[in-house]
């Protein structure tokens, strides 16, 4: 039987044993939802890193013009660097191009999953893709749904968005007539979404209010969506790419 677990930071993959499970990264203001959009329109593939540092020693190895560099530390952008957000990076151009990306948790979350045998970004854009894929290639396999968080906090909208992911989970595994073992969070993540609208959600959420207070409303309405895009980035190498 599958189990699916959610984590509620990324600090508890401190404690996980990570060899043999499938690991679903959601950051979903802004990190994966940029990663996810990004990828849906074009990008050849996206390099998280964990600071602007690293992403801008990344970049040295690429020719001008050939990527987009985007990151922010603690919400704001960091200077000479693409806002990191899904709209903002559609308005750069992002199709044809490498993405190299840093946020204050999304890309640290990514870097701590990499133990795991296979590593995904997961959004609610793109939720019902990602599951479809895991139930078909890991049918045996635990599932770590995490919620990237915020400085060792716990973040509403990464929770709404695991609750999106396990309660796609339930319909396809019954769909399939199969079942799984989900953990109690997992369970109380699900009942937050089916019982929640979900751009209510993210606007209530501390990281949502702080977006608002930016008049970045509009990039908060667009990752509520749900299952708008069918890319599933898989981390290999050190890069997300479409599987």
């Amino acid at each position: 039987m599958q189990k699916i677990h959610v984590l509620l930071k990324k600090e508890e993959l401190d404690a996980q044993r990570l060899e043999g499970k499938v690991v679903v990264v959601l950051d979903i203001l802004f990190a994966t939802s940029s990663i996810v959009t990004a990828l849906a329109h074009g990008a050849t593939e996206v390099i998280p890193t964990l600071d602007g540092r690293a992403a801008q020693e990344a970049a040295k190895e690429f020719p001008a013009g050939s990527y987009v560099l985007s990151g922010e530390l603690n919400a704001d952008t960091l200077p000479g660097f693409v806002h990191p957000t899904p709209k903002a990076l559609l308005a750069e151009g992002v199709s044809g191009r490498l993405l190299i990306y840093c946020t204050t948790n999304g890309t640290v979350a990514l870097a701590k999953s990499q133990g795991a045998a296979h590593v995904y970004a997961a959004a609610l854009l793109n939720g019902r893709a990602v599951v479809e894929h895991i139930v078909k290639q890991h049918p045996d396999s635990t599932i770590l749904i995490v919620c990237s968080g915020s400085a060792d906090n716990f973040n509403l909208e990464d929770f709404y968005g695991a609750g999106y992911l396990v309660s796609l989970f339930r319909h396809r595994l019954l769909a399939n007539a199969a079942s799984a073992d989900y953990s109690d969070a997992a369970l109380a993540a699900e009942l937050l979404h089916d019982h929640c609208d979900g751009l209510d959600a993210l606007r209530r959420a501390r990281v949502g209010r702080m977006m608002l207070a930016r008049r970045l409303d509009a990039e908060v309405a667009f990752a509520a969506q749900e299952s708008c895009f069918d890319v599933v980035p898989l981390l290999q190498d050190g890069a997300l790419r479409p599987v």
